[in-house]
């Protein structure tokens, strides 16, 4: 399975986030394309442990029937999946696109000791590989969302 672990994985995502342009129309949801970036970094920093939402009641009874499914394959995560971090202010897209791309850069450099121990909002529980994992499946839908 893919993750941000790997080094071309993680070029294969910074040459996709490179291909967003301010104006990319969402293909599904509705935040624009700058608040899907910022979006995608509070999740980097949710793996770091420098974000930490509460858990959620319908995570501690959904997530562990959940995670197998999204974490056990290939699968792309489905268009319009529920999020627990939602953006809803204006951003500056350029900004948050340098941002996220300093976040997957961290994430790779430091490696599985750089992932949090803190339990995921909805997921609970999760490994450094794990971590990866959804954060390259993560990163992917919102490239998807915007055609990159």
């Amino acid at each position: 399975m893919k993750n941000l672990f790997e080094p071309a994985t993680r070029t294969e995502v910074q040459t996709r986030l490179a291909h967003l342009q301010p104006n990319s129309p969402p293909q599904w949801g509705s935040m624009n394309v700058a608040q899907a970036v910022a979006h995608c970094a509070m999740g980097l920093e949710i793996s770091s442990g420098t974000l930490r939402p509460p858990r959620k009641l319908i995570g501690r009874i959904l997530g562990p029937i959940i995670k197998p499914r999204v974490l056990g394959d290939d699968e792309p995560l489905r268009r319009n999946s529920p999020t627990m971090i939602a953006v809803a202010n204006q951003r500056n897209f350029e900004a948050e696109r340098h941002h996220l791309r300093e976040l997957i850069d961290q994430f790779a450099a430091t490696g599985p000791a750089g992932c949090t121990t803190h339990p995921h909002s909805f997921f609970g529980k999760l490994t450094p590989d794990e971590w990866a994992i959804l954060m390259y499946k993560h990163l992917d839908h919102h490239l998807r969302q915007f055609g990159a």
